[in-house]
């Protein structure tokens, strides 16, 4: 099968692409040329801006059956993309995210309400509210993921992707992906912590208790590939994430067994803990997803067991330290607010 992968050589992509040579398709990658990736040598590569698609000869002449598209941003970019490839591929692979959930928008402030039954499946409401990130926050976001544009939103990429009568559509809703490469080094605040021996390491409480689905960057790539390559997936929407959902203290105890730190995990109340440390605007709505949908229709299950994961991920992050933000590592506050316990 002929497959054209669109932003194969970020986070998820490159993962993506081998699995899908593995299983020996014939597969190409579009990009921009900016990133490097470590890619099978049969792998085609096709330079180009996703703006300019029509006019990019290399894709007509690897004639793909299949399209994923890895950094979908927005409903005009998705009705581009359907209507270049209206007539050429026979399925369009789209990778959305959670964030389409109401839910998500009662935990970034953006809806309100009462709370979300859970776990959220692939009928769950969707957030009422345009665009799930404030401007400030967007800003933020576009430094990270370049490919994002202003009018970022997920809803009507799956909308258009999913609505039209000539080229059918599947929809993969992502979780907050973890792994080596992660560019927005989710586990890194823990473990920089742990790693300058801090004999204590407070969360907020509600924090402590709060769950959102994850997902280790393999096996989140392996679901992308197989609902790409199935049979009768047409239309359909897909949730995937890891299973059981653990809260962040469950995390961190599972970073600290692999990080080999000894400390105490200290849980405050919002007065009492420092302000770095209130990361959510609400914590009692939890981004709990059920990915039992991809898991018996298509039986997919997850390649790379969780301990293994987090090792490859700490080891990484360890190799890999981000540029730190020091207000995020106030450690004269977080020492003045364990003085008074």
């Amino acid at each position: 099968m002929h497959i054209l992968v669109i932003g194969g050589t970020g986070f998820i992509g490159p993962h993506v692409v081998r699995q899908l040579a593995r299983h020996g398709h014939h597969v190409a990658v579009l990009h921009r040329g900016g990133r490097t990736a470590d890619l099978p040598k049969d792998v085609q590569t096709i330079l180009g801006h996703r703006n300019s698609l029509p006019q990019n000869a290399a894709i007509r002449g690897f004639a793909p059956e299949i399209v994923i598209d890895m950094i979908l941003s927005s409903g005009p970019q998705a009705q581009a993309l359907m209507q270049t490839f209206r007539g050429l591929a026979k399925r369009v692979v789209a990778i959305s995210s959670m964030d389409v959930y109401r839910a998500v928008g009662l935990v970034h402030g953006t809806e309100s309400g009462p709370l979300q039954p859970l776990p959220l499946t692939e009928t769950s409401e969707l957030r009422s509210t345009p665009h799930p990130y404030s401007p400030e926050a967007l800003k933020m976001v576009r430094k990270i993921f370049d490919w994002a544009d202003d009018a970022y939103d997920k809803i009507p990429v799956e909308r258009v992707v999913l609505s039209d009568p000539q080229l059918p559509g599947t929809v993969l809703r992502l979780p907050a992906v973890h792994g080596p490469g992660d560019p927005l080094h989710r586990f890194f605040p823990c473990l920089k912590r742990m790693d300058d021996h801090r004999p204590k390491i407070i969360f907020w409480d509600e924090l402590a208790a709060w769950r959102w689905s994850r997902g280790y960057v393999e096996n989140v790539a392996a679901a992308i590939a197989l609902a790409a390559t199935a049979d009768a997936v047409a239309g359909q929407i897909y949730n995937v994430c890891e299973e059981p959902v653990l809260s962040e203290l469950e995390w961190a105890k599972k970073v600290a067994a692999v990080a080999g730190w000894n400390g105490e995990f200290v849980l405050l109340p919002r007065e009492r803990t420092p302000q770095h440390l209130l990361l959510l605007r609400r914590a009692d709505q939890h981004w709990v997803a059920s990915s039992q949908k991809i898991r018996e229709q298509l039986g997919f299950c997850d390649p790379v067991p969780l301990d293994t994961a987090l090792r490859l991920t700490v080891e990484w992050e360890r190799a890999h330290p981000p540029q730190i933000d020091p207000r995020q590592f106030d450690y004269a506050a977080e020492d003045a607010a364990l003085a008074v316990l």
